[in-house]
């Protein structure tokens, strides 16, 4: 799959969760075989880019794969600069988030409460895909709630604006995450417009992937929360894509050196005291299957030290040994 210039190695797309895909996790998810990886959201208020809050969500010009960057916003001139700095820092792609549910966000008319005024959604996508020479992307739903589903009418503007991929999550907004996603929309933008689609929601194994690139016709796939624990999973859909053939279980050992090194990873990036506790919520989902009782996580949760938190893990999986 080709966006603008860039070749994707593959057609598997590592999802923008905000506090979650940040610079260890984008790497890693790369590592087991991501094609691109997406940035968290960045806010396109000037105000707040100084803070070592956006400042670590920035992407650098070391960073592996294609540096994409997800910018959120709802003021066309801010989008426009936020665009231009994260270019300037090293920013490849540069994707236009109008899908994300969280009400602090579309409080303040951003993510998907723009699906609700196709004409500012144009004059957002004109600014930006206007004010850089990199390719722009979107991501949408299928739109603000049932008896409101636009996503055609979105994607064949974006697409006369200059935007060269499109995600498109199959939920509405109303929905956020609950329920089931569905494909038919997707399906249908597909058959719409000529840039590439790439279809996200509920894609958790190889046959899942398989089914939906077959039933949507889309171009690539989008995977977020499947990969919480599991960034392996780009591997293992990859396989079965090329093969038709599942992969083994990941080898206990391997999810161990995996873990212990995205801990790692991660003390090392935010400084122990922040790392320590980012590592919680990552450990948690690495280990849901292995520790359903929840007492090993509990005892986890309880340390306050990024070296702690490392022994600790050598000696849980000592018990598996």
């Amino acid at each position: 799959m080709q966006i603008g210039q860039y070749q994707l190695r593959n057609r598997l797309i590592a999802a923008p969760m905000a506090g979650i895909t940040d610079r260890p996790f984008r790497t890693l998810c790369y590592e087991m075989g991501a094609g691109l990886t997406v940035s968290e959201m960045m806010s396109s208020n000037p105000e707040v880019w100084a803070s070592d809050k956006s400042r670590l969500r920035m992407v650098h010009i070391d960073e592996p794969g294609i540096r994409t960057v997800q910018i959120a916003g709802s003021v066309p001139d801010e989008m426009a600069e936020a665009a231009r700095i994260n270019v300037q820092n090293g920013a490849q792609i540069i994707d236009i988030n109008m899908g994300c549910p969280a009400k602090k966000v579309n409080r303040k008319l951003a993510g998907s409460a723009l699906l609700q005024y196709p004409e500012l959604v144009k004059s957002i996508l004109s600014a930006v895909v206007n004010a850089v020479e990199v390719p722009v992307t979107l991501k949408i739903r299928t739109g603000w709630d049932k008896d409101h589903q636009n996503c055609v009418e979105i994607a064949q503007l974006a697409e006369h604006c200059g935007v060269q991929a499109l995600t498109i999550h199959g939920r509405t907004r109303a929905c956020r995450f609950e329920g089931e996603a569905e494909y038919d929309n997707i399906r249908l933008v597909k058959q719409t417009v000529s840039i590439p689609v790439i279809a996200n929601g509920d894609i958790t194994n190889p046959l899942k992937a398989r089914a939906v690139l077959d039933y949507t016709g889309a171009d690539a796939l989008m995977i977020g929360r499947a990969a919480q624990g599991r960034p392996w999973i780009f591997r293992e859909i990859q396989h079965y894509l090329d093969t038709g053939e599942l992969l083994a279980p990941l080898p206990l050992a391997e999810v161990k050196h995996l873990l212990c090194e995205h801990v790692r990873a991660l003390h090392g990036f935010y400084g122990h005291v922040k790392g320590y506790r980012i590592a919680r919520k990552h450990v948690s989902w690495y280990l849901q299957e292995h520790a359903p009782n929840d007492q090993f996580r509990r005892t986890f949760n309880a340390i306050e030290d990024a070296s702690e938190q490392l022994e600790a893990l050598e000696a849980y999986f000592e018990n598996f040994a």
